[in-house]
């Protein structure tokens, strides 16, 4: 999801790596241990929560989480808690890193010292004040000083234990005084609206005669500050909860009068002596933030067209694409936006033949083909990963969640059995889980995705064409990508791609690998057989599978994924899971709000039906087919606010929102007191609606990001539905009417345009200007090495002699049209670099700090000043 900005939108992801925990504090009981779980926060809203290791210290969790940051944020935050079953879960300690700093950490893994958690430093959001300073002349004609603090409004306040009903204290603070006053109580937003003017007397006349204030010789107004702090009204015996506070000094007032801004809330100071950084342990963490600003696609089109016409370049070692694998670090970092890039305009196909064609070229040994991490395998595996996580979710999942749920031992080294178990039972249990999964393998070829089969032609049809007198070739060239670089990790580490939700058990784990390690060989058609295996219990093992059936059950699944002209796959008529878990639900009646229609319900998305039940594994109490689905869309927050009420539905529509959100409490929020951090629960803009025929279902998930997923999924098998609507109702109907239009009749066409939703063409799916601006941003990062590459093409044109040492690490085959694609290539990002500087000067000429977009405490803002007062104009 963009934030849209004048002329460019802005694009932020983040990918990490939740490693390990490392000394914590031990449990206050005789076994010491504990049962922890990590979990990633956004400011202060849970976005993921890792699996529970339990009875360690040290706790392994090896979770990778991935997502794209729907809004603003201040921090990325990571906590670690401990279970307790019977009371709430305690929070052990936290690593808070400021979106400013990410980059320092970017992709490295390191270790972050657990940070005591104090309520009073959990704060989030922002408050727009006005200040004016007066001068008021009395009766006796002698001048005083008073001053009007007017707090406008707070956005983005946290939801503290299911609720929030804000309120701020305005106090004028001084070396000799403290007056403070107190706006209303908001109910039931975290957006509220004050506009509550407070007065305060500054300096008086020398004449005035109470010891309790001061006269203007006494205090000078530059000692004085406004201290606004904001809290969460509670009825609960800890008292109201501190949201965050903020201090201006009065000499502000000096520059401009009045003086209006907007401030980020700070944590409170409040002097106590936290615990030693080493007392609560360490947490090791490799986080991957990026931030995308994409102009309109005109931009582009240069070095678009460039890198679109690499498959037609000869050589191809000369084309764009090529180039950028070459100047980059890693392969992997270019594969990952060239082939979503190339997806995207159909154009990845007759790339990957052609690089994977020199590649073969270059090979010597059949017996080593595509088996080094080249750009070509890599993009492959790029491919793949995109075009058939479906594929492989429908083949394995199901074996891989029977063999996580059943638990049953298949150690077949005997230094590892344990006590009572016998090795030839587990044995049988292996070779049965090897059978199972070998066969939904090898008969899953029809529902290969084409654009995998097309490439797998290519590879084929190359390998034959080098290696003539090796008939089986044709089959490892591409039993080295199905096998070994797509199945076998699959199985090997299923939550790496999403077949299960977390990191298996270790003795699942020891089953999957023993799986993984034996289809891998199956698929590999080694000669050898079992001397493929360096241990001497898979030897013994692999000779149960050394039949005949086998390697021709692989060589047909080959044959068919590989042929050329191979027909669609055919529709699978099984109903294929998509997504699952725990939302709150209430579907829209003709009735009055009520608590029986806000539940907590376990829903369930296949390519057939959406469903929810009260339970997994129950049955049914609603079903939704497909082709009901009319449009799925948000529910905003401001449907539910006071001022878009129509008459008489006033107490209806907060009964909801109090509902809504103490069912979110219930669902993410067990456990938040003072001693844990402000978060958890789920403002009503995080609601979405599934709109069909006769009603609308409302539906509210456990945070922004798992919002979005459901939004995005249930648009994407929803998508070719003849009726979808082009307009809906952003907001409930009650008692009569429309809160968003005021329109009377339930039938009423919406009044607002449906999204554009999301197309199930993977190729459509991408969003090919953001793949060029983070292609382009590889180029400017790796310039020095393009221009290197130009020295490289010059000296062995010139010299057309060996290679020198320090042009070594270039692949070049024909220089003169290499040079010309690189001069091509570094005109194209010049001229981005240009525009991107024009924005930022532009950008900078109009914004103030302290505005709405960029509050005075914004960090990253203040960066951002400080490096464009730095930069020479005639840089650029």
């Amino acid at each position: 999801m963009a934030v849209e900005e004048e002329g460019l939108r802005v694009f932020q992801s983040v990918r990490i790596k939740i490693g390990e925990a490392k000394n914590l504090p031990s449990y206050p009981g005789p076994n010491k241990m504990r049962d922890c779980y990590c979990t990633v926060n956004l400011d202060q809203e849970e976005v993921f929560r890792t699996k529970i290791v339990e009875k360690s210290l040290c706790p392994f969790y090896g979770e990778d989480f991935y997502c794209e940051i729907p809004r603003s944020f201040r921090h990325l935050s990571f906590y670690i808690f401990d279970r307790d079953v019977f009371r709430r879960d305690s929070i052990i300690g936290k690593v808070a890193i400021q979106k400013e700093d990410l980059q320092k950490y970017h992709n490295r893994d390191t270790w972050f010292q657990l940070q005591h958690v104090d309520a009073d430093s959990e704060v989030q959001g922002k408050v727009h004040l006005q200040l004016r300073l007066s001068e008021v002349i009395t009766d006796t004609g002698v001048v005083c000083h008073k001053l009007a603090a007017r707090i406008l409004e707070c956005q983005g306040l946290p939801i503290v234990n299911g609720q929030c009903d804000p309120y701020a204290t305005v106090t004028l603070a001084g070396p000799f005084r403290s007056e403070a006053k107190k706006t209303k109580v908001r109910k039931k937003t975290n957006n509220p609206q004050f506009d509550e003017v407070f007065y305060f007397e500054v300096t008086r006349p020398c004449s005035y005669s109470k010891k309790s204030h001061f006269d203007f010789e006494e205090e000078d107004v530059d000692k004085l500050e406004i201290r606004v702090d904001l809290w969460n009204a509670s009825n609960l015996k800890f008292g109201d909860e501190f949201l965050g506070e903020l201090r201006i000094p009065l000499k502000v007032l000096r520059q401009s009068s009045p003086h209006e801004a907007w401030y980020f809330l700070q944590p409170r100071d409040s002097g106590s002596k936290s615990l030693k950084p080493d007392d609560l342990g360490s947490l090791r963490l490799n986080v991957v933030y990026t931030e995308d600003h994409v102009f309109s696609s005109d931009y582009y089109r240069p070095l678009r067209d460039l890198l679109l016409k690499s498959a037609d370049v000869e050589p191809v070692s000369a084309s764009a694409a090529h180039i950028l694998g070459e100047v980059c670090r890693e392969k992997q970092e270019a594969a990952i936006p060239l082939v979503r890039l190339l997806l995207h305009y159909g154009r990845v196909v007759p790339f990957i033949s052609a690089i994977a064609s020199a590649e073969v070229k270059r090979t010597q040994d059949p017996n080593t083909i595509f088996r080094g991490n080249s750009l070509a395998s890599k993009c492959i595996d790029e491919t793949m990963k995109l075009a058939g996580m479906h594929y492989l979710h429908v083949t394995l999942k199901p074996t891989i969640e029977e063999i996580c749920q059943s638990h049953r031992c298949c150690e077949i080294d005997p230094v590892k059995l344990r006590d009572g178990e016998n090795l030839e039972s587990n044995r049988e249990s292996l070779r049965h889980y090897v059978d199972r999964v070998f066969t939904v393998i090898t008969k899953s070829g029809v529902s290969c995705p084409t654009v995998m089969c097309d490439i797998f032609f290519s590879l084929r049809e190359a390998a034959a064409k080098r290696f003539q007198d090796d008939l089986d070739v044709r089959y490892t060239a591409v039993s080295s990508f199905i096998f070994l670089r797509f199945f076998a990790p699959a199985i090997l580490s299923p939550n790496l791609f999403q077949l299960t939700p977390h990191h298996t058990d270790p003795q699942t784990s020891r089953t999957l690998t023993l799986i993984s390690k034996t289809i891998q060989t199956l698929g590999s058609l080694s000669k050898s057989k079992s001397g493929s295996f360096k241990e001497a219990y898979m030897a013994t093992f692999y000779e149960l599978f050394n039949e005949q059936k086998y390697a021709d059950a692989v060589k047909n699944f080959l044959d068919l994924i590989s042929s050329s002209g191979r027909r669609d796959p055919k529709s699978v008529e099984q109903p294929i899971l998509l997504k699952e878990g725990f939302m709150i639900k209430r579907a829209q009646g003709r009735k009055r709000f009520g608590m029986k229609n806000f539940k907590k319900r376990w829903f369930r998305l296949t390519n057939h039906e959406f469903t929810y039940q009260k339970s997994k594994g129950d049955q049914p109490l609603c079903s939704i087919p497909i082709e009901n689905i009319l449009a799925v869309e948000r529910l905003e927050e401001e449907s539910f606010r006071m001022k878009n009420h129509v008459p008489g539905t006033q107490d209806s529509c907060w009964h909801l929102v109090m509902l809504v959100e103490r069912e979110a409490k219930a669902v993410a929020l067990r456990s938040l007191m003072r001693k844990k951090p402000l978060s958890g629960a789920v403002p009503c803009g995080q609601m979405f609606q599934v709109i069909q025929p006769e009603r609308a279902l409302y539906i509210q998930a456990s945070n922004c990001v798992e919002a979005k997923d459901w939004i995005d999924i249930l648009t994407k098998v929803s998508q070719c539905n003849q009726a979808r609507l082009t307009v809906f109702h952003p907001s409930a109907y009650l008692n009569g009417h429309w809160l968003c239009c005021r329109a009377s009749s339930d039938t009423a066409a919406g009044c607002t345009p449906c999204t554009g939703g999301l197309p199930a063409n993977i190729q459509l799916d991408i969003d090919g200007d953001r793949e060029t601006e983070r292609i382009y941003s590889l180029f400017s990062l790796y310039m020095g090495k393009l221009e290197k590459m130009q020295e490289a093409c010059g000296s062995k044109s010139v010299y057309d002699g060996p290679e020198q040492e320090e042009y070594s690490t270039f692949l070049i085959d024909d220089p003169q049209e290499t040079y010309k694609t690189l001069k091509q290539v570094i005109a194209g990002v010049g001229a981005l670099e240009q525009e991107h500087a024009q924005y930022r000067r532009d950008k900078f000429k109009k914004t103030r700090y302290g505005s709405q977009e960029h509050p005075i405490g914004d960090k990253s803002f203040q960066n951002y000043i400080r490096q464009q007062s730095e930069i020479p104009t005639h840089s650029i």
